[in-house]
């Protein structure tokens, strides 16, 4: 691996950290960089989303005949470590940019690409995921919901869940039984569906944080127009794995920089108390420092794959299996630093605020994005070739 910058990553590094200190100012400085949205700000973080896009800073490594910038992926890296070093919003475009987008990309039509493509890069159409169903979290060859073409129209029928932002969200995509004389993964496809229609009905949960994240989604009779596949009927397990491959590739790179930026924090807190050497704390923070830096090597290892040509593989689910596990133990420690402190709700925007988040959310980390029983199989089967179950 060769971690020498180039002139030309150097001079984008100063060109993406001069515009952050003179944009990211006022209300968006106040977002901070909890992972907490709401009603309350999202007019806000849509707003940073079109900054960006003004800017040219969404879509950066987009082929420039899709309307992006067509970077390296090391310059994207750059601009990856910058935003979080500056302290960025979390994104409200994630699903847009950092999912469908690479998705039609590589698998929609020419139409659908002019169509979706645009907005996005403009910050003006934001998008949720629909894989997950109550009886197909992690198991996607088994979800239910369905659609059924009549005429030049699709019409939708069945529920998904634990889909982040779909009340904010215009579109959704979702992966859904179409050839319904097939099995598994042969039936399925993955379709663009509009959420405001009679059809759609969006339940908002609250999670043990307090937040509501993550919503339900009701389909009974949605219907999208027949040309709304992706990918084609029947391949809809291809696309829907080239998304995910997208989710636990390039889309994660700056997770460990927030990660070592967190730690620092937990550390500094340690020192404060006069935990530091407490024998049991020294020893919990010896483990975190030594798993982060195995995150970041890691990590550097996947970026040379990137840079070099490579695709995302099933290798990704190595890395969400180690960094859920960890995240889960540092709130764990997070909570046990705070002590009675944890057991009373903190302002918003303070230290204390932001652990009591990270110990509840975290809870979901083995669940979403992948439950770690199906990540041990893919692990297993597509990366160290063990027979299937």
């Amino acid at each position: 691996m060769d971690f020498s910058e180039t002139d030309e990553a150097t001079s984008f590094r100063h060109e993406v950290r001069s515009w952050l200190n003179e944009k990211l100012v006022g209300d968006y400085r106040k977002l901070g960089t909890s992972a907490e949205m709401g009603a309350h700000d999202w007019h806000v973080r849509v707003s940073w989303e079109q900054e960006l896009g003004r800017a040219g800073w969404l879509g950066l490594t987009w082929p420039k005949g899709f309307g992006g910038r067509e970077v390296s992926v090391s310059e994207e890296l750059v601009f990856a470590q910058e935003y979080t070093l500056a302290n960025g919003p979390q994104r409200a475009g994630f699903f847009g940019e950092g999912l469908l987008g690479p998705t039609l990309i590589t698998f929609g039509s020419p139409e659908q690409q002019q169509r979706f493509l645009p907005p996005i890069l403009k910050g003006e159409e934001y998008w949720c995921q629909g894989f997950s169903e109550p009886g197909a979290g992690s198991d996607l060859a088994g979800v239910r919901t369905t659609a059924v073409l009549d005429g030049d129209t699709w019409r939708i029928d069945g529920q998904k869940v634990w889909t982040s932002q779909a009340q904010f969200a215009q579109w959704i995509f979702v992966l859904c039984r179409t050839e319904l004389e097939e099995k598994a993964h042969k039936a399925l496809s993955y379709l663009l569906v509009p959420i405001d229609q009679p059809g759609v009905e969006v339940r908002p949960l609250k999670d043990l944080s307090g937040n509501d994240h993550f919503c339900e989604v009701f389909f009974d009779g949605a219907l999208t127009s027949a040309d709304m596949v992706v990918g084609g009927r029947g391949n809809g397990w291809k696309t829907a794995m080239g998304t995910l491959g997208f989710e636990r590739g390039t889309a994660f790179m700056a997770q460990q920089l927030r990660f070592a930026k967190e730690f620092a924090n937990v550390r500094a807190l340690a020192q404060n108390k006069g935990l530091d050497e407490d024998l049991e704390i020294r020893q919990r923070l010896a483990r975190a420092y030594g798993e982060l830096e195995i995150m970041r090597w890691s990590g550097l290892r996947n970026v040379t794959r990137f840079i070099k040509g490579g695709q995302p593989g099933p290798e990704g689910s190595i890395g969400k299996l180690f960094w859920s596990k960890w995240h889960q133990r540092l709130g764990e420690l997070e909570a046990d630093l705070l002590g009675a402190d944890a057991l009373v709700m903190h302002d918003e925007g303070t230290l204390e605020h932001d652990f009591q988040h990270t110990f509840l959310f975290s809870r979901a980390h083995t669940i979403y994005a992948g439950s770690t029983e199906i990540q041990r199989n893919i692990v297993g089967e597509r990366v160290l070739g063990l027979p299937r179950e």
